[in-house]
């Protein structure tokens, strides 16, 4: 008997909501490639300091849209390689140019 659309639903339904991470750009010298450093904070379970704890991720950027310094929202994906688990999903705030980057870079 066919299933109606009812009841297959969407399949983003179906799959769950995917992790998302927000962290800042450390490298785009690859091809299609991030790598974007999180920073995690939490206090220590007994002496009540804060410990922060930073992991490396890799991500595709299709179109290169990423630059060092942005701060970038990461969306968990299929596995596209050895490394790379995440997808580049959008820029939160593009990173600041300094006068003489800008002028490095036209030259």
């Amino acid at each position: 008997m066919p299933e109606t659309n009812a009841q297959q639903g969407s399949a983003a339904e179906r799959m769950g909501r995917r992790k998302e991470i927000i962290g800042k750009v450390v490298s785009n010298r690859m091809q299609k490639t991030i790598v974007v450093q999180v920073v995690r904070k939490k206090a220590h379970p007994f002496y009540g300091r804060v410990v922060s704890k930073a992991k490396k991720f890799y991500a595709h950027d299709e179109k290169n849209q990423a630059h060092v310094g942005d701060f970038v929202r990461l969306e968990e994906t299929r596995p596209l390689s050895k490394l790379k688990r995440w997808r580049l999903k959008e820029v939160v705030q593009r990173a600041a140019l300094l006068p003489e980057t800008v002028a490095a870079e036209t030259q």
